[in-house]
């Protein structure tokens, strides 16, 4: 895990104090809403639903135990609204269930607890704004902070959630993706871009980070010659119009990745619309300028490059980063004792059924045999996915310090991995994990579903997410079930900024609105671009939307049909890619209306 240097330490501790000022000031009426309003956002402070919201960015996903410590604090000390904005906020979301087209049950709404997003960072839905400047005092002492996880600039960089570990790794992203990261904070030119901007960055076979479906997406690899270079996409992403990433440049040398990041995004900056938000996306100008913008990126990389190259990367300070990337010392066992340790396992394995299901799904595979990588599930009945409560981050904070020498990864489908786990420790952490919770077998599996806040948080949302995962999740209960049906990304939105990453969803729900009531699209046949999923590209929507109480039968339609028309073993994607589409449109629009005339 990355070590911060005393730089980066009093860095975020000056932009914490600088906004505690700015804080003071808007409270004393010195500085007027409006004036604040850019401030909080680039510090991660938004205005929600019903109370500020704030995000903090975890780059490239990874966590430590210190920093779990204060994520739980915060949530228990600070993620706390007043008994009557509480009060106020439940009675309105009451009545959104009470008036649907059929009246469906909901969740009560959360407060002290996170929320890890789909871009490997954590949210806060309930602190008041008068307490923000204590937070970023808390997250500055563990080298945690907001800057950049809102507004129109460069947003926190994502990673493979394995990287540095995962047996198909080339190169490991981490180093590069600090250096980025030091690139684009307080970027003097990208600080008030078209729009927001996301990066993403992988170096292994597998595409576990979404990579075309950024605004720019980076595959590390080598040529024939085993240098080590970038592959560039430009152009993903989802939201109104989805886009997968186009590719700009096959090969670019590592060591000129700042320069033509440089590059792309000053193009954009002087190219993207901002006349009409809905077309200032880079996807926007990739579509409309094709060729000519990425003429005028490979023009302005040679400017670049003429005038000196100032972003350059020596080899010393790729050497000095990596350096900061330090492997835990592990006691690893020996060749022996892992024999042993191995058949143990598959003793146990024998012996009990859920262990057996929770080493298939939750651990894979590391670099080092000794080692495996285990995923613990956020992903349970009567809990949003990817929400953790004060005391499930301390568990979580615990179960790292004991099992994965005090290191957590985020990954983009909500859920925390321990990198660094001992084959001899695992059934210890299995019972430790399951005691806690987080020991469901269903990573990869239906109920491991991707939701954002939707409605019941967000100011944007048109509809509520977490009643309709809620209720699959209510529906889908039998392991032996979901283990029959395989793996499958089911993924849910509240709206079409698509936080909940629907279009790239096997099966995609986007929550919208019809003359005030919740309605919910359905798509079918989306990838993220992982082995599982095939090449990147958006679900096809199945028709017109339906009512909040049809789409768990809609969900059950379809997965029927997959069931009766899979060969053998087969996965949903690739039975759909088979079949067909129109066969899954039939199944899910045979449900329509099914649970209204019943009531």
């Amino acid at each position: 895990m990355y070590q911060y240097t005393p730089f980066d330490s009093e860095f975020v501790k000056a932009r914490s104090a600088q906004y505690r000022d700015q804080l003071e000031r808007n409270l004393a009426g010195k500085l007027g809403d409006d004036e604040f309003r850019p401030l909080r956002l680039q510090n991660g402070w938004y205005v929600q639903r019903y109370a500020p919201m704030l995000r903090v960015a975890v780059p490239y996903g990874e966590l430590n135990s210190a920093q779990l410590r204060v994520l739980s604090q915060i949530a228990r000390d600070y993620d706390t609204p007043k008994p009557e904005v509480l009060a106020t906020a439940q009675t309105t979301q009451d009545k959104i269930s009470a008036t649907a087209a059929v009246p469906i049950d909901a969740p009560k709404l959360v407060t002290n607890c996170g929320h890890f997003t789909t871009r490997q960072n954590v949210q806060f839905n309930w602190i008041p704004l008068e307490k923000s400047a204590d937070v970023m005092d808390l997250l500055a002492s563990v080298n945690l902070h907001g800057i950049q996880t809102s507004g129109n600039c460069i947003r926190n960089i994502t990673s493979d959630e394995r990287a540095g570990i995962a047996v198909d790794e080339d190169v490991d992203p981490r180093p590069y993706a600090e250096m980025l990261r030091q690139w684009s904070t307080l970027h003097p030119e990208f600080a008030y871009l078209p729009r927001k901007f996301k990066i993403a960055i992988t170096g292994a076979t597998e595409d576990r980070a979404a990579i075309e479906w950024h605004d720019i997406g980076l595959r590390l690899l080598r040529d024939d010659e085993g240098q080590v270079g970038f592959k560039i996409y430009v152009g993903g992403g989802m939201g109104r119009t989805p886009m997968t990433g186009q590719v700009i440049r096959e090969f670019l040398p590592w060591n000129h990745i700042i320069n033509y990041l440089e590059a792309v995004v000053r193009v954009y900056n002087n190219w993207g619309r901002r006349d009409n938000i809905y077309k200032a996306r880079i996807k926007i100008l990739v579509k409309a300028e094709g060729q000519r913008y990425f003429d005028e990126v490979n023009e302005e990389f040679d400017r670049i490059l003429e005038s000196g190259a100032h972003h350059t990367i020596p080899q010393t300070e790729l050497d000095r980063v990596s350096a900061c990337f330090v492997s835990p010392p592990v006691d690893v066992v020996s060749d022996e004792a892992q024999e042993k340790a191995e058949q143990a396992l598959l003793a146990q394995a024998k012996a009990d059924k859920e262990f057996t299901r929770w080493l298939q799904q939750n651990v894979t595979s590391h670099q080092n045999p000794g080692l495996r990588v285990v995923t613990l599930s956020f992903k349970r009945l009567g809990q949003a996915p990817g929400d953790a409560t004060a005391d499930q981050l301390a568990i979580a904070a615990d179960l790292a310090e004991k099992f994965s020498s005090g290191e957590v990864r985020v990954n983009h489908d909500q859920n925390l991995v321990l990198p660094w786990v001992r084959i001899d420790q695992l059934a210890e952490l299995y019972q430790a994990a399951k005691a806690a919770g987080f020991a469901r077998a269903n990573v990869h599996l239906l109920t491991d579903m991707i939701a954002c806040p939707g409605g019941d948080y967000c100011a944007l949302a048109n509809a509520r997410s977490l009643p309709i995962a809620a209720a699959i999740t209510e529906r889908y209960q039998d392991l032996d079930e979901l283990f029959d049906l395989g793996e499958i990304d089911l993924h849910i939105s509240g709206c079409i900024n698509s936080c909940g990453h629907h279009h790239s969803g096997h099966i995609g729900i986007l929550g919208v609105d019809k003359d005030g009531q919740e309605w919910y699209q359905v798509t079918l046949g989306g990838s993220d671009g992982s082995f599982l999923s095939g090449p990147s590209k958006a679900g096809k929507v199945v028709g017109p939307s339906f009512a909040a109480a049809e789409v768990v039968d809609v969900v059950e339609a379809v997965l029927d049909t997959y069931r009766d028309k899979r060969e053998g073993h087969e996965t949903f994607a690739r039975t759909l890619n088979r079949v067909g589409f129109d066969v899954f449109k039939a199944a899910a629009n045979s449900a329509r209306n099914t649970t209204a005339r019943a009531a």
